[in-house]
């Protein structure tokens, strides 16, 4: 498989991750929050959450632009909903898998309360976890715990990954 979406609610570190596993797999790397309409930037900027009508030219965004690439390609979405993946999955065309970045709540409004000019407020967290359907056996993921730091969590996901591929 060479085509992997990192997920999770906002703040758990899809981006840092995304951006290690790339450079460590020599996959290239697309940040999802670049694929939003400018609509829902402002929408989500204000602290209003989206809604899936918001979020459904977003999600073929980040299908096409997945299954677009050439070679691994890897790309940050939340991804939140079993629907989103299942979209996500037929506008790319070809196998996905789900790197599910999770960890507490309180552990990720920590480190949203420390990150600068991003978009996503910490107000937003809650509906986040709200909308979070967390993959299920019959989707391919693989569950990554975030408490470690960036480095090893990536160290890890690119061992697993050789492994599963060899």
């Amino acid at each position: 498989m060479d085509r992997f979406v990192v997920m999770g609610v906002s703040g758990c570190g899809k981006t840092s991750i995304g951006q290690g596993l790339g450079a460590a797999m020599g996959a290239t790397f697309i940040d999802g929050d670049d694929l939003h309409p400018a609509e829902n930037v402002a929408k989500m900027a204000s602290g209003t959450p989206l809604e899936d009508e918001d979020r459904w030219p977003w999600l073929d965004r980040v299908g096409v632009a997945l299954g677009a690439g050439a070679g691994t390609t890897i790309i940050g979405c939340s991804a939140l909903k079993r629907i989103y993946r299942d979209r996500i999955r037929a506008a790319t065309g070809r196998p996905v898998m789900f790197l599910h970045l999770a960890g507490s709540r309180a552990l990720i409004a920590e480190r949203m309360a420390a990150r600068k000019d991003h978009f996503m407020p910490p107000s937003l967290l809650d509906s986040q976890f709200a909308a979070l359907e967390p993959p299920q056996p019959d989707e391919a993921f693989i569950h990554v715990d975030i408490g470690p730091s960036a480095e090893r969590i990536v160290a890890d996901l690119a061992a697993q990954l050789a492994a599963r591929r060899a």
